[in-house]
């Protein structure tokens, strides 16, 4: 029987030695990434009076009792009592802010602090905060931003707005962007050029510094918080996306790889799909009796010669570069999505096939149509 390890939290300490601007913190769940950065603003307010910025993707997840909780944690292990020398003990939340408190459970009267220290963002309904000025911010704390859902259509620049909005001409605000390894396809990873989160390793910490007066950006893939987590048992199943929970490992789904070996005379159409930095090549196969996509990687440059079908989120007026994947716009178009409505397209490996599943599924929410 493995012993378990005493559990070890995520530490800050590594990354505010480097001095970033963005601090962008992901790895495995219920590490301690999230509390950390709250306790790190929480300090910041009582020794200078700074406030802090807590955002999220979703109205709902600023909402009842997940708002209510964000800081269970932090008062009830006491810390809030110690930091303010019994001044405080609890906080409590109201029309998207937090505020430190004192209740007397006797009483039942609750005496707060002159001002919240914390206000909530949304990235959904980020235009009705614009009017709004937020100059003792100097801590943003982005939670959740990796997602193996819907990603909003043009989120990063929704979060730039709200930056924007928080920040305007100051430069003394830091930001925390942390995530859970769910996703490593992220539009905030190619919107700021952060192009070696995929080769990284846990545990490590990489910088991108961006122009002479530009920004810094810190990437952390945090190490796991213990090898042997008394919890692991219940996540012990033959299934490799457990290792998320229990370590930090990239999620991947188990994608049908290639089932028969084919011939180029088998090849019967090729389009291509470009996402971000990465370019697949899809073969349409037709060998021994069967008919099927077969998508896979390109290293080499396309040959755009005017008539190539070439599937990407950017807008083009060529055409032969469409957006949507799955679409019935031509007669081309419906045989190609008809392979995926039937569960007959295979990839090269699980990486390839993550690639696509997140093409389709941002192309369906950004609402693209037709081309």
């Amino acid at each position: 029987m493995v012993k378990a390890e005493k559990m070890k939290f995520y530490s800050l300490t590594a990354i505010l030695e480097k001095h970033a601007d963005y601090n962008v913190i992901f790895g495995e769940r219920s590490n301690g990434k999230t509390y950390a950065c709250l306790e790190y603003g929480i300090k910041r307010y009582l020794k200078t009076g700074e406030q802090m910025a807590y955002i999220r993707r979703w109205r709902e997840d600023l909402r009842g009792k997940r708002a209510d909780s964000l800081f269970a944690n932090h008062v009830n292990n006491g810390l809030i009592e110690r930091l303010t020398n019994g001044k405080f003990n609890e906080v409590f939340y109201m029309s998207g802010k937090w505020w430190l408190s004192f209740y007397n459970p006797e009483t039942k009267k609750r005496i707060p602090d002159d001002k919240p220290f914390c206000f909530g963002f949304c990235l959904s309904e980020q235009e009705h905060d614009k009017s709004s000025s937020f100059p003792e911010i100097t801590t943003i704390v982005f939670d959740e931003f990796l997602t193996r859902r819907y990603y909003l259509p043009d989120e990063f620049m929704l979060f730039m707005n709200v930056l924007s909005t928080i920040i305007r001409q100051r430069d003394n605000v830091k930001v925390f962007m942390l995530g859970n390894t769910v996703n490593k396809y992220c539009p905030y990873f190619a919107e700021m050029g952060l192009k070696q989160v995929g080769v990284m390793e846990q545990g490590t910490i990489d910088i991108y510094r961006f122009g002479e007066n530009g920004a810094t950006v810190a990437v952390e893939y945090t190490a796991p918080v213990v090898k042997h987590k008394a919890s692991n048992k219940y996540f012990c199943f033959d299934n490799q996306n457990l290792e998320m929970i229990t370590g930090g490992k990239w999620e991947l789904a188990v994608y049908p790889h290639l089932p028969v070996k084919y011939k180029p005379k088998d090849v019967m159409f090729v389009y291509f799909i470009v996402f971000g930095d990465v370019t697949l090549q899809a073969n349409i196969i037709e060998v021994e009796g069967q008919n099927f996509t077969y998508i896979h990687s390109k290293t080499t440059p396309i040959k755009d010669d005017g008539e190539t079908l070439i599937y990407s989120l950017d807008m083009c007026g060529k055409p032969n570069h469409k957006r949507k994947l799955i679409s019935t716009a031509t007669p081309l178009e419906r045989k190609i999505a008809m392979y995926y409505a039937t569960d007959k397209v295979f990839y090269q490996d699980n990486e390839v096939g993550e690639i696509v599943r997140n093409y389709i599924m941002t192309s369906q929410k950004n609402n693209i149509v037709g081309k």
